[in-house]
């Protein structure tokens, strides 16, 4: 028979935080913002094409941000409404 362990179930187990934790919490939220950044850039594509395409065409990037922008402040009004 094994005897029972002798320490106490609640002796705090004291975890390092260095910087793997950081950089895996880093990489989270970096990925966490493209995830977002991508998502509105499908919902742009399916709700304005023509934004996106004179964007492409011209080369200038400014009118795809500022509907980039509009969108995921629209998405994040509604979320916070439904909150």
């Amino acid at each position: 028979m094994i005897p029972p362990q002798s320490l106490p179930m609640d002796v705090p187990i004291q975890r390092k935080s260095g910087l793997g934790s950081f950089s895996f919490s880093l990489v989270g939220v970096v990925g966490l913002l493209a995830l977002i950044i991508a998502g509105a850039t499908v919902w742009l594509l399916l709700t304005d094409p023509v934004t996106v395409a004179e964007s492409v065409d011209s080369g200038e990037v400014t009118p795809l941000v500022r509907s980039l922008a509009g969108s995921i402040y629209a998405a994040l009004v509604q979320l916070l409404k439904y909150l």
